[in-house]
């Protein structure tokens, strides 16, 4: 992935919506992290929102990461909002890292239509979400057979990056080094960074 031909899709990060999936403030941290790196490193970025007139809205904190306004669906692929697949087209996005929730199903049928897009996807398994886990595990190994490349939030925002010694590397290595919610710092582990 590299910032000039990748986009960054948030998916259904919605507070009702994670108010139930395991994990959510994790989820949250790693989707702000991605949105955070993509924003230093120009990467395009979008969001979705599932039936917001009954789910509500992009989590507060993840919304005033994004410029654009949020594209509206009630089906559960972001494929349903067609412009945003042909702005990306004609912006020459060859790449499309996804976060967001449900994995296994907002999540994994937009994987599904991007692939079909002809896009190579990228899933950060740490940034997606179920109710259940086993939703989510199932989803992952699904999507990876189907051609998905299954990566995580640091993996990503390095990749991203590509070299060390930039302004921009010091300010994704800070990303890097923040520990999630309800973490403790690992003795000597964050000093060596």
């Amino acid at each position: 992935m590299r910032p000039s031909d990748t986009a960054l899709l948030l998916i259904d990060a919605q507070e009702r919506l994670l108010n139930v999936v395991h994990e959510g403030p994790r989820i949250v941290w790693n989707c702000r992290r991605l949105l955070d790196g993509a924003n230093i490193l120009s990467v395009r970025t979008a969001v979705t929102e599932q039936y917001p007139e009954k789910l509500g809205p992009t989590e507060p904190s993840l919304a005033e990461r994004i410029a654009a306004p949020a594209h509206s669906k009630l089906a559960f692929s972001a494929g349903a909002c067609g412009e945003l697949f042909a702005q990306w087209r004609a912006e020459q996005v060859e790449r499309v890292l996804l976060c967001g929730i449900e994995t296994h199903v907002c999540v994994a049928q937009t994987a599904f239509d991007l692939l079909s897009a002809g896009y190579q996807v990228y899933v950060a398994a740490d940034a997606t979400g179920t109710r259940a886990r086993i939703d989510r595990d199932v989803a992952l190994r699904r999507m990876e057979s189907a051609g998905v490349t299954i990566t995580t939030t640091e993996a990503a925002l390095f990749e991203w990056c590509e070299r060390a010694g930039t302004p921009e590397f010091k300010q994704i290595s800070a990303l890097a080094k923040e520990l999630p919610p309800g973490d403790a710092p690992i003795v000597g582990f964050h000093a060596k960074r």
